[in-house]
């Protein structure tokens, strides 16, 4: 459901790649006041000019007086954050009243302690939203959106690639794999999209049963059961250049589960590289 834009302040707490940037330039040509949430040691270039707060994950107090002074009630995550190297010594009382659920979490999957952290804004009194519900254009439409089209043994690999990235998002694990000819060639762990579609492009061809069959399929869906909210799995014009150079035919999302940086620029890009691009409507698990 969309947030209407005019009422409702909006912090961005940033991460790495294309997406807090997006959602800054919508709110900057709607109109919605916005602020974006820079951790410390995190200075994209785009930032410059753009309202901040800048924040240390050992001292939230700091940060929730920022969002609170600002009328920020209305927070959302966007980009890929690493896990940080804290330091006790620089612990405010709120994290060591934080620790006892927050540092057990982050020994966990990304669900879980992107559960903890969304229930301690919700706690400050903000409302976590989505990418998705403030752009929604973001979400990956349903069917080929390609010059390249999808040959029936690219399909068995879509299916049985989609199903591997659910059951790996059903552990906690990740939200993609790479299959090829029936042959699960990589699965995403931690390290993310990129690296795993580097292995494959190192890795991958000597695991092929015919160097001329199937050239392989890269595909996301969000983990079953995750809160939509603060981590479905996103693609942009990067995936399909790293697809491209894992030798990889085309990339699958599940329609209406992934997010699109830039969807026009994404399709252009595959087309370019002779790549295919596919919404695959699936049913999900349900969701928050």
């Amino acid at each position: 459901m969309a947030v209407a834009a005019g009422d409702n302040p909006l912090a961005i707490v940033a991460g790495d790649g294309d997406l807090p940037k997006l959602l800054a330039e919508d709110c900057a040509r709607t109109g919605r006041d916005y602020v974006v949430v820079l951790f410390a040691g995190f200075a994209p270039d785009w930032v410059a000019g753009r309202p901040v707060i800048k924040a240390e994950f050992e001292k939230p107090a700091r940060m929730f007086k920022a969002l609170r002074a600002g009328g920020f009630a209305h927070v959302t995550f966007a980009g890929a954050m690493q896990r940080p190297q804290l330091s006790l010594l620089k612990f405010d009382l709120k994290f060591w009243r934080l620790a006892p659920k927050l540092l057990p979490a982050m020994k966990s999957g990304d669900d879980v302690t992107l559960r903890t952290i969304t229930a301690i804004f919700e706690a400050e009194g903000m409302e976590v939203i989505g990418a998705h519900d403030v752009l929604e254009s973001l979400l990956a439409p349903s069917g080929i959106q390609t010059v390249a089209k999808i040959s029936k043994a690219d399909w068995v690999d879509i299916k049985r690639g989609l199903d591997i990235a659910q059951a790996s998002g059903r552990m906690d694990v990740g939200q993609g794999a790479v299959v090829a000819q029936g042959i699960c060639l990589g699965v995403e762990s931690i390290q993310g999209t990129d690296a795993m579609l580097g292995f494959v492009a190192q890795t991958g061809d000597r695991f092929k049963l015919n160097q001329k069959g199937a050239k392989g399929v890269l595909c996301k869906v969000p983990k079953p059961g995750q809160d939509w909210r603060v981590d479905l799995p996103s693609i942009g014009a990067g995936t399909i250049e790293s697809a491209a150079k894992a030798g990889l035919a085309g990339v699958a999302v599940q329609a209406g589960g992934v997010l699109v940086l830039g969807l026009e620029e994404t399709v252009a890009k595959a087309d370019e590289l002779g790549l295919f691009l596919v919404g695959v409507a699936r049913d999900d698990e349900a969701h928050e």
